[in-house]
């Protein structure tokens, strides 16, 4: 008698954004958004409910609004890097996913950085590959906005090769495995890498050993076709903003199609949409806790920013609980200060949109924000989401969801206490760790430069 075969699983991912308004910071029962204490309960919880991994973001300077910081954000976070070196002294097989950007920093020393995570966390590191081209960001550095935006990929993906490089400089038995080796490793235990890609011109040497799982794991979130051709060949995770049923489908099938084409099995990308949970014991009860965590989103003063960041002027004189202000933008494109979501837009394309939409909802300025940012989540009672999530397993249509808590440090609390239980019930959430490695914990193959053309068409 043969069993059933064994569903596919959902796994969790958890994304401590800091800076964004969708996190409720104003609530009593939030914590600190930079103490310790609030990464050390996310992560733990995290950890507890099987979670793959822990995300951090990066911002490489506070947002500003109007040409000032932008007060009613979150304080930015403390450096990805050092938080996760300390968070993988209190956790044992959750991954740590640092957003590291390919602009800003030099391959040979970020590859170092990440190898440094993966060897003392037991092979639990993961780089969010990030790219950046705009002058504002840059003023932080001496290179200010050197790189062309058509060159950021491309760039990006010689950083990527060189840091694949650094990881494998290092033969598998080179290290000493005794005291009574002759020497700790052999007199050409480092290859040495040189790069000239026009960007940057380097020679040097890995510092270190490979860990448990050989290479950092991968992550990727470009959602143009540049960025998602650029995942299909480079990434192993690739987060998405596509996390409604037939709109996930649509992206994994576009993905699948150009891990295909870049010679790789259809697989091989492993898909993470983003996503808020808001769960309660009812469907009227779920719908009732979303409608006040999003009018604890969106203040007043938030909508009216909101606005702002695309009308370009100071819209305070407007009520936030009235209509559209009559004026037009005064800019003709929006920058990047607030973000990319508001990154490069047409102002007055925009202002067209939203006006329709309130028209057609009679919504007030603090609706219609409400409106616009409420696209993704799950709303309902723990039973009718976890069924929900069963047909996103059996239809293969992501591989897990990286969980955006609106609440620090307890957001995490009802999914890892409830919602995991009733997914491992209906059979499509693991119930252990499947090891100790990142990569063996989001079901991955070996790194892309350590598998053999014969290896990759067997498995294709």
């Amino acid at each position: 008698m043969t069993s059933a075969p064994r569903r596919h699983q959902i796994r969790f991912g958890i994304f401590f954004q800091g800076v964004n308004f969708s996190t409720v910071w104003s609530d009593p029962a939030s914590g600190s958004q930079t103490d310790f204490e609030s990464f050390r309960r996310v992560v733990q919880t995290a950890e507890r409910g099987l979670f793959s991994a822990f995300f951090l973001g990066e911002g490489l300077r506070l947002r500003e609004h109007l040409g000032r910081l932008h007060d009613l954000d979150v304080a930015g976070r403390p450096d990805a890097l050092t938080q996760l070196a300390a968070l993988a002294a209190i956790t044992n097989n959750i991954g740590l996913v640092a957003t590291q950007n390919t602009t800003y920093n030099d391959p040979i020393d970020l590859a170092h950085r990440l190898a440094s995570l993966d060897l003392l966390s037991g092979g639990r590191a993961a780089w969010n590959i990030v790219t950046t081209d705009n002058a504002w960001t840059g003023e932080n550095f001496r290179r200010g906005g050197y790189l062309d935006h058509a060159d950021r990929y491309r760039h990006a993906e010689h950083v990527v090769e060189t840091a694949r490089a650094v990881w494998d400089s290092f033969d598998e038995d080179t290290i000493a495995g005794s005291a009574s080796a002759s020497s700790w490793a052999g007199r050409d235990a480092a290859a040495e890498i040189a790069r000239d890609t026009g960007y940057f011109a380097i020679r040097g040497t890995g510092r270190l050993p490979r860990s448990p799982q050989q290479h950092p794991v991968l992550f990727q979130a470009g959602d143009s076709g540049e960025g998602r051709d650029f995942a299909a060949r480079n990434a192993e995770v690739v987060f998405s903003a596509h996390g409604v049923f037939e709109d996930a489908k649509a992206f994994a099938e576009d993905i699948r199609r150009r891990t295909l084409a870049a010679a790789r099995p259809a697989d091989d990308l492993k898909i993470f949409p983003g996503q808020e949970f808001i769960l309660a014991d009812t469907e009227a009860e779920a719908i009732d806790k979303a409608r006040w965590v999003r009018r604890s989103q969106v203040s007043p003063q938030t909508a009216l920013a909101f606005l702002e960041a695309v009308w370009g002027t100071d819209l305070s004189a407007y009520d936030p609980d009235g209509a559209l202000p009559e004026i037009d933008p005064v800019q003709e494109e929006t920058g990047e200060t607030r973000g990319a979501g508001f990154r490069g837009v047409s102002p007055r394309e925009v202002v067209t949109r939203w006006r329709a939409i309130a028209e057609e909802h009679s919504f007030s300025i603090r609706e219609l924000v409400i409106h616009l940012s409420s696209g993704r989540g799950f709303v309902g009672s723990v039973s009718g989401i976890a069924d929900q999530l069963v047909r996103f397993a059996d239809e293969h249509v992501v591989d897990g969801f990286n969980v955006t808590p609106w609440l620090i440090p307890s957001g995490l609390d009802d999914i890892v206490n409830r919602l995991v239980p009733a997914l491992q019930e209906r059979g499509v959430y693991p119930t252990e760790y499947a090891g100790t490695t990142l990569r063996e914990n989001l079901g991955l193959r070996p790194p892309l430069s350590r598998r053999s053309t014969s290896r990759t068409r067997l498995t294709a």
